[in-house]
């Protein structure tokens, strides 16, 4: 739920959960802000989670903490060497605002894992994916590949109870748990024992607006099972009045981000399908015959990237063999 992290005294609450505790007393806490934009490729996303914080230190020391959040609900083997990408990307850019600079911020990258298939079991240290010989010259291998680490807060080995005990607003721990176990067949029997949290929540000045973003993700992943149990919980925290008019423009908003998903579909399978077709027919004119197998490998095609590089290869090829 990125609605949650994004604000920097709710990211804050996570991250002093997960750095160590002499790291935590170090840093100034009320200099910690959101940082715009990301140097992220988008093809290395797995989800839109990602958020970019700066801190300073107590003292006044110019060094700039960058705390980089990535929510997992799958397990990443090669994690470790994503997160290296993050942050070479991030120090590049860095680099690039601040050319008299003779220093590197440093940069500590965190997972948070809410999987439901057991806890996070990928490698944290990048060093761990290298297959290193072993004998005298052990050390002098591992000093020539790159030594990174990042931090992982498994939701999924941390006990309820210690969730809902955590530093921070009321908003983060409920999504804390709803995270641990928002995803369980067992989602709509646990609402009502969160109901104390739930009603924390409404009572913060920004409560009801904050409610309305749980309310949205536990209608998306637990979809209608969960809808009569989100029911009772908020009439017995908000009156059935505000419940009704919750989840009417829930459902509203469901139902047009579901539009909004089909249309955009449509539109991609057009484009992949008239691509399809401009490749068969520069192979037709170029005299290059196409066997039954290969039409029906082309048009059943839907990655625009993969046509376009076809296409690209068809003006040129003698044969169908070179288009592949």
């Amino acid at each position: 739920m990125r609605f949650t992290f994004e604000h920097p005294e709710r990211a804050a609450a996570e991250l002093r959960a997960v750095l160590p505790p002499q790291v935590v007393a170090q840093i100034d806490w009320s200099s910690l802000r959101r940082e715009s934009g990301s140097v992220v490729d988008e093809e290395l996303r797995e989800s839109q989670s990602d958020l970019l914080f700066s801190a300073r230190l107590h003292g006044g020391e110019p060094l700039l903490l960058y705390l980089l959040l990535e929510h997992q609900s799958t397990v990443d083997r090669w994690m470790a060497l994503r997160m290296l990408q993050y942050v070479v990307r991030q120090l590049v850019h860095w680099r690039q605002k601040h050319p008299k600079s003779e220093v590197l911020p440093v940069i500590i990258p965190v997972v948070m894992f809410h999987g439901a298939n057991g806890g996070w079991t990928a490698a944290r240290q990048l060093e761990s994916l290298f297959p290193l010989p072993e004998g005298e010259a052990t050390e002098w291998w591992r000093g020539v590949v790159p030594r990174f680490e990042y931090l992982v807060d498994d939701l999924t080995r941390e006990r309820e109870e210690a969730l809902r005990a955590r530093w921070g607003p009321p908003l983060v721990r409920l999504v804390l748990v709803l995270l641990r176990g928002g995803r369980s067949q067992e989602l709509a029997q646990r609402l009502l024992a969160w109901k104390g949290l739930f009603a924390e929540v409404y009572a913060t000045p920004e409560g009801p607006k904050e409610l309305r973003a749980v309310v949205h993700y536990l209608l998306e992943v637990g979809g209608p099972g969960a809808s009569h149990e989100v029911r009772r919980v908020l009439d017995s925290v908000a009156g059935e009045k505000q419940t009704e008019a919750w989840m009417k423009t829930m459902g509203q908003i469901l139902r047009e981000e579901g539009r909004a998903i089909g249309l955009e579909e449509g539109l991609l399978k057009g484009r992949a399908l008239e691509r399809a077709e401009g490749v068969l027919r520069i192979l037709e004119v170029r005299g290059i015959a196409v066997t039954a197998k290969a039409r029906q490998r082309v048009l059943a095609c839907s990655d625009l990237d993969t046509l376009d590089r076809w296409f690209r290869r068809a003006a040129t090829a003698t044969r169908l063999s070179e288009v592949w």
